[in-house]
């Protein structure tokens, strides 16, 4: 079909011919596109089947005015090409519900009404030098954007025009070359001991179901996604233990996205024994709550520690959004819900326990990442094991 010509290396040049122009010039539209697949390549029969049908859909799309040339495409209008061609089916749902919120607020706002072909290096540096800016936060949480949220939008950017750059639309990758920028590492924040005392005198004026997971975190040194994943059948009561087996990630549309663990391995830890008497007594209740509502129960099969009512488990952000109202509610000193766990370890390193437990009980799959995490800890510890010494220093010794 002359409409189909090779080339390139797997890349065929499909037209579509639209008659004359009042000045009588040919008037059509082209478009490449490459095959990736190697069963299409392999058969004619097949690798002709399937060019006649892009074909064909490239001439509907022309025929309804729906194709747009790379030459007029806005970055706009590439987002929503880049959504549904990449994102939805090779993002998993947490990463692409990112990517949309930090495109919807900070990337579209700067660079949406431009050419796609037009954006060049120094749009997208004038963009990162913005976002350092105060007021550049859109959530309500402060004035400025962390190092670490600039650098992921960053990373958001180099995966669009990526596939901008394959799909053949831009000549030249506006992005490549801009290095990545850089960010101060956050130090973990952590409550010590007499805080961590008070954290849990206020939690005893909370209901049950809270108290337990904010003790699990603090305690357990449970990620948020852990416990809203844990189920009845892993709480092993005989053992005074809590097996974590997976991850919650995120809930979102009236579905539950589950995964491995981070760092895919599993874990048993062993919990205060009345921690697990709270636990059966929470678990009566949780028992005694799906006998009263039985046929208004949405959680089927699964039994969720931790519900947002009838069964399900809880939204992903809601034990932080909880936590923080919790602090503010109690006067005390705010850290993150992430941070809880941070507590846990250090409170353990100033009891004397070694770093490799530590690092089995929060799930690090390396012994160097608990020793970076709490070195500061360590380092303080140490100090105190050496100051017990200063009895022997001869010129406090009495004559």
């Amino acid at each position: 079909m002359a409409s189909i010509e090779k080339r390139g290396a797997n890349s065929w040049r499909l037209t579509v011919e639209l008659g004359y122009g009042p000045n009588g010039e040919r008037l059509r539209e082209r478009k490449v596109i490459k095959v990736e697949d190697p069963a299409l390549l392999k058969t004619k029969k097949k690798l002709r089947e399937y060019l006649e049908s892009e074909w064909l859909k490239f001439k509907l799309e022309v025929e309804a005015g729906e194709y747009i040339t790379p030459e007029k495409m806005t970055f706009a209008a590439f987002i929503e090409e880049w959504r549904t061609k990449y994102a939805e089916k090779q993002l998993a749902p947490k990463t692409l519900k990112e990517y949309l919120g930090h495109i919807r607020n900070h990337i579209l706002p700067a660079l949406g009404h431009k050419r796609l072909d037009e954006i060049k290096p120094m749009h997208i540096i004038t963009l990162l030098d913005r976002l350092s800016n105060p007021g550049s936060r859109k959530d309500d949480r402060g004035q400025m954007l962390s190092g670490r949220t600039i650098q992921y939008i960053y990373s958001v950017m180099r995966n669009i025009f990526a596939q901008a750059e394959s799909w053949k639309l831009i000549k030249s990758n506006p992005i490549k070359e801009i290095k990545k920028p850089k960010a101060e590492k956050k130090k973990a924040q952590f409550y010590e001991a007499d805080e961590a005392q008070e954290v849990i005198k206020a939690l005893n004026e909370e209901p049950l179901m809270w108290r337990l997971l904010i003790l699990g975190a603090i305690i357990g040194g449970f990620r948020r996604g852990e416990l809203i994943a844990l189920e009845w059948p892993q709480v092993l009561f005989a053992e005074n233990a809590i097996h974590i087996k997976k991850s919650i990630p995120l809930t979102a549309d009236g579905k539950v996205y589950e995964k491995d663990p981070k760092n895919g391995e599993d874990r048993i830890v062993q919990m205060p024994g009345w921690y697990m008497e709270e636990m059966r007594r929470y678990h009566l209740q949780w028992r005694e709550e799906k006998m009263k509502i039985r046929d208004r129960w949405e959680g089927g099969d699964r039994e969720y520690v931790f519900h947002a009512g009838y069964g399900k488990p809880l939204y992903f952000t809601y034990p932080s959004e909880w936590w923080s109202k919790f602090v503010k509610r109690h006067g005390l000193r705010y850290i993150r819900f992430h941070d809880l766990r941070h507590s846990s370890a250090t409170l353990l390193i100033h009891q004397g326990a070694s770093l490799k437990a530590i690092q089995e009980r929060l799930g690090h799959k390396q012994h160097q990442t608990t020793a970076d995490i709490y070195a500061h800890v360590t380092k303080q510890v140490s100090r105190d094991l050496a100051d017990k010494f200063d009895q022997f220093d001869p010129k406090k010794q009495s004559i």
